[in-house]
């Protein structure tokens, strides 16, 4: 158990993801990231919602999963108060780009996107997932 959980945290330092706020106006609560719910897409939404920000991932290729991703983007869009995010896609570097970054030594970067939304009928799942921690991520 321990062992997972140190891999899952090293997997996840070494993901970055910033996000593009759509609307600077538009402000809600921090919540946990048990709160924040996955998507494939917008149609199994199901919900309206309204789009937060997109968030861009990054992280090196040999040592960044696609969970990995997913979490950094779902801690992200907890700190912005989104309670579900929408996957955009995974881009993986070229075979090429990964042979050239090992022998300079600079590694090769895989990607993801997706976009933070909130559902406003969400709200207990929310308050369920995060168990009284809504605003600790």
């Amino acid at each position: 158990m321990k062992r997972s959980l140190l891999i899952l945290l090293l997997a996840m330092a070494c993901v970055h993801t910033n996000a593009a706020v759509l609307d600077v106006t538009q402000k809600f609560a921090p919540l946990c990231p048990d709160g924040v719910k996955v998507f494939s897409d917008t149609s199994k939404v199901g919900k309206p919602y309204q789009e937060v920000a997109l968030l861009n991932s990054k992280g090196e290729s040999g040592s960044t999963s696609e969970q990995g991703m997913i979490n950094s983007q779902r801690k992200k869009a907890a700190e912005l108060g989104a309670n579900g995010i929408v996957l955009g896609g995974f881009q993986e570097p070229k075979a090429g780009t990964k042979i050239v970054g090992a022998l300079l030594g600079t590694g090769a970067e895989r990607k993801g996107s997706a976009m933070a939304i909130y559902v406003p009928a969400d709200s207990a799942r929310v308050k369920t997932a995060c168990n009284g921690t809504e605003n600790r991520s």
